[in-house]
């Protein structure tokens, strides 16, 4: 029975796209900011938008670091 299984490694196993999101990551962010730019007249909008914004990008970060060590793909 464990003959006919295929050997695969466990990073070969998952679903998505990764580049996707992460572009998709990207064109969040510059949404956002240029969200920025409207009709409002109080600014914590304006600190919500960009606070969202900074939390994406630092989640970018993050994948970017793990990527380079080795730790995700």
């Amino acid at each position: 029975m464990a003959e006919d299984e295929p050997v695969i490694a466990p990073d070969q196993l998952r679903e998505g796209h990764p580049k996707l999101w992460r572009w998709l990551a990207v064109a969040s962010i510059v949404s956002l900011l240029l969200m920025i730019i409207g009709n409002h007249e109080g600014r914590v909008e304006d600190l919500i938008l960009i606070s969202i914004a900074a939390f994406i990008a630092l989640a970018l970060a993050w994948d970017a670091v793990q990527r380079r060590y080795g730790v995700k793909r």
